[in-house]
């Protein structure tokens, strides 16, 4: 297959990649670049493709990482690739004002899976956070990664929610996303900071991601929920070079966009595609309910004049990864859920 990455070596030199048109963008945005929240799926990616593209600008600035790291290997692969690595509990007294400076952040910290159970620390984590990383950084430029879920289910048979539809959040996980996105918007427009909020779903890695689960599924025989039968992807390199793009539209008041693939994809045509690759029976439960959690990311990608992988390309690949024996990380989505529970 053309470009495939055949180990994950190579998979994260595709997803660190910078795109041409982010290397022409670190040549117009100074100051050093600040990720809080950077040891999750796509933080140790996005670094590591913001100091490539700038390293590729010519453009000197200091790319930091912030986490708790708990993943020792993340952190020291990081350090590896010119980025520099800083542990903090960010809810933690005192945790902010120890960072240093920069004019630039990418604001990836969350809290989604465990939510259920413990929704006094995801609401700290999802409201309380953004307000004090906010008065922290007060008139610097921020992307604030958030999250498709603030919209609720919407028909499967339209195009999805676009940015100016109203809120319809199902579940606390996403109450609390959008009072993050209230948090940004109010420190636009009171501190003067620039801010671009970024609603994503989903992002695909070959480890991970919608189709990961959908043909982990068809692999071990198990049968597939298609209550909710539609979703959107992103190859997670595009939504990593999206994000960091995103950096130039940060404005106050918040500039607000929806970040995803331009096609929509079927949970059921999925699994009749892997059954074939994989020679196996396929195996659906319950009803098609008619809605899905769906976004139209048209405006963005029009406007940033930008062409992710196509979502077909990207589910061929999941099947050669899996069939290759390529490492998964057994983090299911949960794009199935529908009560907002995770």
């Amino acid at each position: 297959m053309d470009d495939f990455p055949a180990n994950e070596l190579e998979l994260e030199e595709h997803l660190s990649r910078p795109a041409p048109q982010l290397i022409e963008m670190m040549k117009r945005v100074p100051g050093d670049l600040l990720f809080l929240g950077a040891g999750g799926k796509m933080g140790p990616s996005m670094a590591r493709m913001a100091r490539r593209a700038s390293d590729e600008a010519g453009t000197p600035r200091r790319i930091l990482a912030v986490s708790r790291f708990q993943n020792s290997a993340d952190r020291d692969d990081l350090e590896n690739h010119g980025v520099q690595t800083l542990s903090a509990d960010l809810l933690k007294p005192g945790s902010l004002e120890a960072l240093p400076d920069a004019e630039n952040i990418v604001y990836l910290a969350g809290m989604k899976f465990g939510s259920t159970g413990q929704e006094p620390l995801t609401w700290a984590m999802n409201a309380l956070l953004p307000g004090l990383v906010c008065r922290r950084y007060p008139g610097c430029r921020m992307v604030a990664l958030s999250t498709g879920n603030i919209y609720g289910m919407v028909p499967a048979n339209g195009t999805g929610s676009l940015e100016t539809d109203l809120p319809n959040p199902v579940g606390e996980y996403a109450q609390s996303c959008l009072g993050r996105e209230r948090i940004f918007q109010h420190a636009a427009l009171s501190l003067g900071t620039r801010v671009a909020i970024i609603r994503l779903n989903y992002a695909c890695d070959l480890r991970y991601g919608v189709l990961v689960d959908i043909a982990s599924r068809v692999w071990a025989g198990e049968a597939l929920d298609v209550t909710v039968n539609a979703f959107n992807i992103i190859w997670q390199a595009d939504a990593n070079a999206l994000s960091l793009l995103s950096l130039e539209l940060a404005n106050s008041p918040a500039f607000v966009s929806n970040l995803s693939g331009l096609e929509k994809m079927s949970v059921s045509e999925s699994a009749e595609f892997y059954g074939k690759a994989y020679a196996k029976e396929i195996l659906l439960k319950n009803k098609d309910g008619g809605y899905a959690l769906l976004t139209d990311a048209k405006a963005l990608l029009q406007r940033l004049s930008y062409s992710p992988m196509p979502a077909e390309k990207l589910r061929e690949w999941v099947a050669e990864w899996m069939a290759r024996g390529g490492i998964t990380l057994h983090k299911a989505t949960g794009f199935e859920k529908i009560d907002g529970r995770f």
